[in-house]
C-alpha cells in the first residue's frame, strides 16, 4: 500500500509546484489544465481555462498531487513532512519555504532531531522539516 497527499489550491497550483521544484528539488511529473480536459469540458466558475485540473509532483520518493479549486482553503491541521539528510539541507529548505510564509516553530535542534521546524508557506501549505536523530528502539 502507498499513501500520497492531494492538496487543493485556489488557483495557485502551477506557481506552487514550480516553487517546490526550485526550492525542494522536486519535479513536476504531470500537469493538465481544465482546457486540456477531454470533452465534455467542465470548468469551475471563477477559474481560468488554464488553471490546473490535476498535477503530480515528485518529491524524493513521494508524490504530491494538486488541483485548482475555487475558494479552496489549503490545509490547516495536517502537515507535509520532509525528512532530510543534513542540517544544511534543512536550513536551505527552511529559508525558501518561510519566505512569505508563517513560522510556527523556528528551525532548531530538538531531542528527536538535529533540525526541526513547523511552518506554513506562502501558498498556505503546512510543512514540517526534519533532520532526525537516531532514536533508541522502543520496548
Amino acid at each position: 500500500m502507498k499513501m500520497t497527499a492531494y492538496i487543493n489550491l485556489p488557483g495557485t497550483s502551477r506557481e506552487a509546484f514550480r516553487f517546490y521544484e526550485e526550492c525542494l528539488g522536486a519535479r513536476i511529473l504531470f500537469l493538465m489544465t481544465y482546457d486540456q480536459m477531454p470533452e465534455p469540458k467542465i470548468s469551475p466558475a471563477g477559474l481560468k481555462a488554464d488553471s490546473v485540473l490535476h498535477a503530480t509532483l515528485s518529491i524524493g520518493e513521494t508524490q504530491l498531487h494538486t488541483s485548482d479549486v475555487p475558494g479552496a482553503e489549503p490545509m490547516r491541521s495536517a502537515y507535509l513532512t520532509l525528512s532530510v539528510e543534513s542540517n544544511e539541507e534543512a536550513e536551505r529548505m527552511y529559508a525558501a519555504l518561510t519566505e512569505g510564509g508563517e513560522v510556527f516553530m523556528k528551525l532548531q535542534e530538538t531531542f528527536f532531531a538535529h533540525r526541526f521546524a513547523q511552518l506554513r508557506d506562502k501558498f498556505g501549505i503546512n510543512w514540517m522539516l526534519l533532520h532526525p536523530r537516531a532514536m533508541p528502539q522502543g520496548a
